[in-house]
């Protein structure tokens, strides 16, 4: 069975995302260049499947992926962001889909981790030009943009105590998890945020399980270099 695929393109570059496998998302300067790297990222992808309990085949070629929508991308895709979802994304999850796309998003925040405790202690190796977070400004910037997101999905983000002014991440995610399900079941938010155009629950996972992944495979490629 083929990976539905959406790509999503602007000038400069271009995404390719698995639709029903959130955080498997590879950018690249070129439509091809994206769907290499999605194939290619298949096994690394296979860690979080396993972790979430949810069967997984990669990919043998690039031709076993399947594109069934192509988005017109813009400034946030030429940033390097996916940042358009599909129509199909807009529908209402199911309950007996909750538990799978919690679940890999979930199994995505382990796989951050993960990478960042073997990385403990490592320094990262930087770019041609010296550029590249350290392990712990990686941590913030994934916090802050969980946050963000959550806020995105039109939910506020819990307030962080005088004590520790960096949101603890464990109750930042057990947040964003209790505001998918409240989506989910179409209760409201315990904690509403006036978003005038909020995220739909299926691109809100997708979009912050590529963004964690994305990271946590930057860990993993640069503590390995050093």
């Amino acid at each position: 069975m083929k990976t539905r695929v959406v790509l999503e393109v602007a000038p400069k570059r271009a995404f390719a995302s698995a639709l029903d496998w959130p955080g498997w998302s590879r950018g690249a300067k070129t439509v091809d260049e994206a769907l290499d790297a999605l194939a290619a990222y298949a096994p690394r992808y296979a860690w979080v499947a396993k972790r979430a309990k949810v069967a997984f085949t990669p990919p043998d070629t690039v031709s076993d992926l399947d594109v069934v929508e192509r988005l017109t991308g813009g400034s946030g895709t030429e940033f390097g962001v996916p940042g358009a979802w599909t129509k199909g994304e807009s529908d209402q999850v199911k309950p007996a889909e909750r538990e799978r796309l919690i679940g890999l998003l979930e199994a995505t925040w382990a796989a951050l981790d993960a990478a960042a405790a073997k990385a403990v202690g490592i320094e990262l190796t930087k770019g041609p030009r010296g550029g590249g977070r350290e392990l712990e400004k990686i941590a913030d910037h994934v916090r802050d943009a969980e946050a963000a997101y959550l806020g995105q999905l039109g939910a506020r983000p819990p307030a962080p105590s005088d004590e520790d002014p960096k949101q603890p991440m464990a109750v930042l995610r057990a947040a964003f998890v209790a505001a998918l399900e409240d989506a989910i079941a179409g209760r409201p938010f315990a904690n509403p945020r006036n978003t005038k155009k909020p995220w739909s629950v299926r691109y809100t996972i997708r979009r912050s399980a590529w963004h964690v992944l994305d990271h946590a495979w930057e860990i993993e490629d640069r503590s390995s270099r050093a």
